[in-house]
């Protein structure tokens, strides 16, 4: 299993939410020795069928895409306006550094004269310098509507390991790992890796209609709470993957959550249950597509999610894989 260089070059991928086929064609270099089928639907979800023994269909989706910038504007003197696409909050914004798909790169500013209070930062007082002093020149570069994700280093810490965009590329690479190491399933498995999550679920809704499959599991991160100020709640880094018990959007099926709790003991990995009071998956667009899938998911501690400086386990990410490697051999049974 190489878990450590999946996951880095997965993350240095550009893939910002509606941008996501740079990161499905590395995904479908990667998993393609493996892969029975292999379909990109109209929304540009990647859908990889490993065929088992025939006792149904098991669906298991992660999502490609990362949180990003819109360019909504441009001002007179080259500066760019800016709108978030997905869940980024204007405070981490500031002064970090962003990259379009075609390699034009800038740095977000804000209006601070204007700001006497940072904790009230908003989106119209954040702007992007991209070195134009006109916007003439500006648009020779970007276009409205060009979307420009975060650029970080991505930093081996050890056992643990920080980059932008963990969310959800990590979930990715365990997909990757797990349809690696998976021989013999009980179950025809359908990893799908999903676009649009981070604006409302998009992806993995269609894909289930299509899919249509008997469960489905959903491969993504959560807040670890073993760092100071937390909020008070379970998951850590290092403890194994979580089996989620609810969150925001879902309440998973207990028959689901009790299979992968049983996975997790056969394959001999420690796991952890998630209870998490905000935030939505993909487990809650399959749970809710047509007359109702059941549904679960897997999901990977970790810290400061949504910056871009997000900080997870190798070993949570390894044995996650393990776990879904031994779920898809026993098979689901409600």
């Amino acid at each position: 299993m190489d878990m450590r260089n999946t996951l880095k070059t997965l993350c240095q991928a550009y893939g910002p939410t509606g941008n996501e086929g740079s990161v499905a064609q590395v995904i479908r270099e990667m998993v393609a020795p493996v892969a029975d089928e292999m379909t990109t639907d109209a929304m540009g979800n990647l859908i990889v069928t490993k065929k088992g023994r025939g006792q149904g269909r098991l669906m298991m989706a992660a999502h490609m895409d990362e949180i990003g910038l819109m360019v909504t504007y441009v001002e007179e003197d080259g500066f760019l306006r800016i709108d978030a696409v997905g869940g980024v909050r204007p405070q981490t914004t500031a002064f970090r550094q962003i990259r379009f798909e075609n390699g034009v790169t800038g740095v977000v500013g804000y209006e601070s004269a204007k700001v006497k209070n940072f904790a009230e930062l908003t989106f119209s007082r954040l702007f992007v310098d991209i070195g134009a002093s006109s916007r003439e020149e500006a648009l020779e570069k970007v276009s409205i509507g060009d979307i420009a994700h975060f650029t970080s280093d991505y930093v081996d810490m050890g056992r643990r390991v920080c980059s932008k965009s963990m969310d959800n590329r990590a979930g990715c690479a365990v997909l990757v790992e797990m349809l690696k190491g998976l021989e013999d399933a009980a179950m025809d498995v359908v990893a799908v890796f999903t676009v649009q999550e981070e604006v409302g679920l998009r992806g993995a809704k269609t894909a289930a209609w299509s899919v249509n499959p008997d469960v489905g599991v959903a491969l993504d991160v959560t807040s670890a709470a073993d760092h100071p100020g937390a909020p008070t709640a379970a998951m850590k880094l290092g403890q194994g993957p979580c089996v989620k018990i609810k969150d925001a959007s879902v309440i998973c099926t207990p028959s689901v959550v009790a299979w992968l709790e049983q996975a997790a003991r056969d394959a001999q990995v420690p796991w952890q249950r998630e209870v998490l009071t905000a935030g939505g998956t993909d487990t809650a667009a399959m749970q809710m597509t047509g007359a109702g899938i059941p549904a679960g998911c897997i999901s990977l501690a970790t810290r400061y999610i949504h910056s871009q400086g997000e900080v997870l386990q190798i070993s949570d990410l390894e044995q996650a894989a393990l776990l879904l490697i031994q779920a898809a051999k026993t098979g689901y049974n409600s």
